[in-house]
């Protein structure tokens, strides 16, 4: 039987981007409603509002992540073809490479030196793309999947304020959606923290003072230039 262990460090990549896409979903809009209703007596430009700032920031979102690993997705490609041609051109040179390689990992120069030769023979490029590049299946860089799952985050962090916007009246919706989406940021920066292995309590304060701080300012920001243009 097949001894299958789970290792946190597989979980990184997508975990930071849905977290980072939920708090900025959250965050972003229930700050903007917050901003917003204190600037308005009428639902209709608040729901407005959410509604443009969860389709544009999910977009944004997702054009970011799809530029950003796009670009690491080039890079890994133009470090294969540079592999492929060096393991073409010259051999033995990238089976010492190999060698060298598991020597300054603990092995013995003779084992080391069977090792790199196994593995050329089976399967050269991806020796070397793991072993010198540092390259595998879970940190290959996939940027429509990145995209979507960035988008698709923003999304849900950013449904809850758009909600409460629909369906509560103006005169609560500043108090229901800054209480709502505080409790939601620490459970959000509690569950990261667990899944991450990491203390619960600093990663559930640090995304709820932020949250804290982002609605309070564009809460005054709202209120000022309400005022003013009233």
């Amino acid at each position: 039987m097949r001894h299958r262990e789970l290792h946190r460090s597989e979980s990184v990549g997508w975990l930071r981007a849905a977290v980072l896409g939920a708090n900025d979903g959250l965050i972003s809009t229930s700050s903007l409603v917050v901003g917003v209703a204190a600037a308005q007596s009428e639902r209709g430009p608040v729901l407005v509002a959410a509604l443009a700032g969860m389709v544009a920031g999910a977009l944004s979102m997702a054009a970011g992540e799809y530029v950003s690993v796009s670009s690491q997705a080039d890079s890994e490609r133009a470090d294969l073809s540079r592999e492929r041609r060096e393991l073409a051109t010259s051999p033995g040179l990238e089976r010492q490479e190999l060698a060298d390689i598991y020597v300054a990992r603990g092995l013995t120069p003779a084992l080391a030196a069977r090792v790199a030769e196994e593995f050329m023979a089976h399967d050269a490029l991806g020796a070397h793309a793991r072993d010198e590049l540092g390259m595998s299946d879970l940190s290959r860089a996939r940027p429509i999947q990145a995209a979507l799952a960035s988008a698709a985050a923003f999304a849900i962090g950013a449904a809850p304020p758009v909600l409460l916007v629909a369906l509560l009246p103006l005169a609560a919706l500043n108090t229901a959606v800054s209480g709502s989406s505080l409790v939601l940021l620490a459970v959000l920066g509690a569950t990261a923290a667990r899944l991450g292995g990491a203390p619960l309590a600093p990663g559930t304060a640090r995304v709820v003072f932020w949250g804290a701080v982002a609605m309070a300012s564009t809460a005054l920001v709202g209120r000022l230039f309400g005022a003013a243009v009233v």
